[in-house]
């Protein structure tokens, strides 16, 4: 099986091209294509580069004829690559749009005139907006706040709408926030070890009772496979943990697993537009057999222990 994975050399990406050159069979061929921005690094690939499936191509998926020569004998394709980070969005909304609504059409249209067998739209719980109680399932209205979700959410709808015009197989998921090696310090679990490891204050938006959704990395990846294993084409699946978190929550686990006091929270001014509280409902992918393996507490002190490890990857 051929894979053809955008976004590869990025946090969720390079660790997903890691489980499948490591956990699923018959993987014959694995290409990344990724464009190097900021985020992307080859070092998350590093103890994979003498393996002979793995095909690594610089390119933009905003580049519509590089991107269909290179797609071409593919099977499988998993479209990771977005611009992600919320506060840049509201800095710079244009890249957001540009890459991940045009992007995505180019990877769509691009698997509709490759023939590919099926793709993943990799997306985000933040499509549904703040939601005060309870839990978003997949029928849940799209209610996107900040431009970075309102392109995620567009790209979702492109993609549906490939589906049922072109009847191809695409798959989208919608994960939870994720926590693991390898993800850019501008994300808010590396902000904190970061800071605590720096001996510095942990900046904490607002009043800290902002609440995230948290899972592993492999498990997403786990639960990325489980969708193309045994999803249905044109469907949209949860991907959530049900471990939720309030900022400050979240910033005390870190200084207590680091051993440092606990006046270690910096208050600084809200984000604009901050969504007070996301969690999903994760039964659809559960009936299909996925459930998370890796506990909460363990999983975040292995990623605090790989931060300590690796301070030349992230300084």
């Amino acid at each position: 099986m051929k894979f053809f994975v955008t976004g590869g050399c990025g946090f969720i990406g390079s660790n997903y091209v890691n489980y499948l050159l490591t956990s699923v069979d018959q993987v014959s061929k694995v290409t990344v294509y990724d464009k190097f921005t900021y985020a992307a690094n080859l070092r998350n690939l590093e103890s994979h580069l003498d393996d002979s499936r793995l095909n690594i191509v610089t390119g933009d998926i905003c580049d519509f004829d590089a991107l269909v020569k290179a797609m071409k004998e593919h099977e499988i394709v998993v479209h990771f690559a977005a611009e992600s980070h919320v506060d840049r969005s509201i800095a710079n909304s244009k890249s957001f749009v540009q890459t991940n609504l045009f992007g995505t059409y180019n990877v769509l249209e691009s698997c509709r005139q490759n023939r590919v067998q099926s793709m993943i739209q990799v997306s985000t719980d933040e499509v549904y907006g703040s939601i005060s109680k309870g839990r978003s399932d997949e029928e849940h209205t799209l209610r996107p706040n900040s431009p970075y979700a309102a392109s995620k959410a567009g790209a979702d709808m492109l993609a549906r709408s490939y589906y049922v015009t072109h009847n191809l197989d695409v798959r989208v998921t919608r994960s939870c926030n994720n926590y693991g090696c390898y993800q850019y310090p501008e994300k808010v679990i590396p902000v904190f070890i970061k800071s605590l490891l720096l001996n510095e204050k942990v900046p904490v938006y607002g009043n800290g009772k902002n609440t995230r959704e948290w899972i592993h990395v492999e498990d997403h990846c786990r639960g990325i496979q489980a969708v193309l294993d045994k999803g249905l084409p044109g469907e949209i699946y949860n991907i959530g943990s049900g471990i939720h978190l309030t900022n400050i929550e979240l910033a005390r686990k870190i200084s207590k697993i680091l051993t440092r006091k606990t006046d270690i929270i910096e208050f600084v001014e809200d984000r604009k537009g901050h969504d007070f509280r996301y969690a999903v409902s994760s039964k659809k992918i559960n009936r299909i057999g996925f459930s998370t393996q890796i506990d909460f507490n363990e999983g975040l002190s292995k990623t605090i222990d790989w931060y300590k490890s690796h301070q030349t990857w992230w300084d």
